[in-house]
């Protein structure tokens, strides 16, 4: 299977705008390169999953990171500061709405369930925007329930980013190495009960942005956090 026919099948089967079509196009692409590791867990990498510019404009968004007031581990402990390409933001951001139109699209859920294993048809798509700031950590966690698949999309560059990936664990307590950092790159698994990963705690200068693809089934309470809350992605 190649990327390029999927990418554009998606302007037939959705009718995506220019900007949402180089979106799927680039992110088909980084799936065609991606590198696949088994250990600790199965897991890829990707480079360069958004057009460069796409990239550029995430990054810079003018979204208020949280501010944690020496409270971390979790994200849902800042529910009321985190951000979300939701119907708000993708009115008010047009390039929000051109990647979740793209991820949306019936060409790319496709090709990350037929690549991946993922088992997302009849879910919702769900895409947060992630500021962290110093203090910030994640305890170890798998994602393993409501989530079908989890792609860390890394935003932002700066003095020491390069050093803050996600932690990969071998289990709960044992680290077993970090993914690279640096923007367009990302790191993709399909939750199970040990896909264990997190952020450990480590000087963040400025804010370290992501995007957190997950595609969620219909037992996510938070609606209001899903870019199309009234249509699932079928493959």
């Amino acid at each position: 299977m190649t990327a390029q026919p999927l990418a554009d099948a998606a302007l037939a089967s959705k009718n995506l705008s220019p900007e949402a079509a180089r979106v799927a196009d680039a992110f088909a692409a980084s799936i065609a390169a991606r590198r696949a590791f088994d250990n600790p867990y199965r897991h890829y990498l990707i480079e360069n999953a958004f057009p460069a510019d796409v990239l550029e404009t995430l990054a810079n968004l003018p979204f208020a990171a949280p501010v944690l007031n020496g409270v971390s581990g979790k994200r849902e402990l800042h529910n009321d500061q985190r951000s979300y390409f939701d119907a708000a933001a993708m009115v008010r951001f047009p390039v929000m709405r051109a990647v979740a139109d793209a991820l949306q699209s019936r060409a790319i859920t496709r090709l990350i369930h037929q690549t991946f294993d993922a088992p997302i048809d009849d879910t919702f798509l769900r895409l947060e925007y992630a500021q962290d700031i110093d203090g910030f950590w994640l305890q170890p966690h798998t994602d393993l329930g409501v989530k079908k698949f989890t792609c860390l999309i890394y935003l932002s560059q700066g003095l020491g980013h390069e050093s803050l990936g996600t932690d990969i664990y071998s289990s709960k307590g044992q680290h077993f190495g970090t993914s690279p950092f640096k923007r367009g790159g990302a790191m993709i698994f399909v939750p199970g009960d040990n896909t264990w990963h997190g952020f450990e705690k480590r000087p963040i200068e400025g804010v370290r942005r992501s995007v957190i693809l997950n595609y969620v089934t219909h037992e996510w309470k938070a609606r209001e956090q899903l870019s199309f809350p009234q249509e699932t992605v079928r493959v």
